[in-house]
């Protein structure tokens, strides 16, 4: 029997389905995973014969928790993450591939907010809860989210790091549709299956008009730039030490 991966990617037919398979860490990302998905994503973008992306996750508890902070936080101190040096080029930036979410559980909006379309469960719920161990999320999603929802909203999101509910989600936008569990992946994949009826150079061409017409790059410098500022210090050293310790941060804001 061949051992577990903890991330899988398949082909089939014209959809990429790229799957989050760690559901007894609530699917947390580790280094290995987070390089494996942006392959994905790079042999998605490359083979012309995958025209959509569906990215789900295993188990009915989590889709994609977000980063381990105890591997991700000592591959990133140790130089092996740097901050990018184009900070225009965010996640699923330049890939005018569709990409669909397929949420299952609780989900960081982190990997939700540069994709298109999302399925989400009725038990699912988003958050972004870098603020709560000290530091701040550097996928674009300053940028993002408050493009996308109401500003109160995006700003109770962001400031107190705690999740809304998949009706909230769905009552701002955030999501297209609101399913039992048991349907997140065949409406996801129905919806895969419906663009890919479509005309792949049109279909391709409508999402890069879109998101280079939105896409404000100044935007995603100053993310950069202030991340970098919170990123070395002390309580973004303090959060994933609380986290790893299972003790509540003393920050001390600096």
């Amino acid at each position: 029997m061949s051992e577990k991966s903890d991330f899988v990617y398949e082909k089939r037919g014209a959809i990429a389905v790229m799957t989050w398979n760690r559901p007894e860490k609530r699917n947390c990302f580790t280094p290995e995973m987070i390089d494996a998905y942006y392959a994905a994503l790079a042999d998605f973008g490359a083979d012309e014969s995958l025209l959509v992306a569906v990215v789900a996750g295993t188990g009915d508890k989590a889709w994609c928790a977000g980063g381990d902070l105890e591997t991700m936080i000592p591959a990133v101190t140790s130089g092996r993450y740097e901050i990018n040096e184009d900070p225009t080029k965010r996640i699923y930036s330049d890939l005018w591939k569709p990409i669909i979410c397929a949420v299952n559980g609780f989900a960081t909006l982190e990997l939700v907010l540069g994709a298109d379309l999302c399925v989400a469960s009725e038990n699912a719920t988003f958050a972004l809860g870098e603020v709560r161990w000290g530091m701040i999320a550097a996928g674009g999603s300053h940028v993002r989210l408050p493009r996308a929802i109401p500003w109160a909203v995006a700003m109770e999101i962001l400031l107190t790091g705690r999740p809304i509910d998949a009706k909230r989600a769905y009552d701002v936008g955030l999501v297209n549709r609101v399913v039992p569990l048991d349907r997140v992946m065949p409406v996801a994949m129905e919806l895969a299956e419906q663009i890919c009826e479509n005309g792949p150079l049109a279909v391709r061409t409508a999402k890069e008009i879109a998101v280079r017409a939105w896409n404000h790059e100044p935007a995603f410098i100053l993310e950069n730039a202030l991340f970098a500022r919170v990123q070395r210090s002390e309580d973004a050293q303090e959060g994933p030490r609380a986290y790893a310790e299972r003790r509540k941060p003393r920050f001390r804001g600096r």
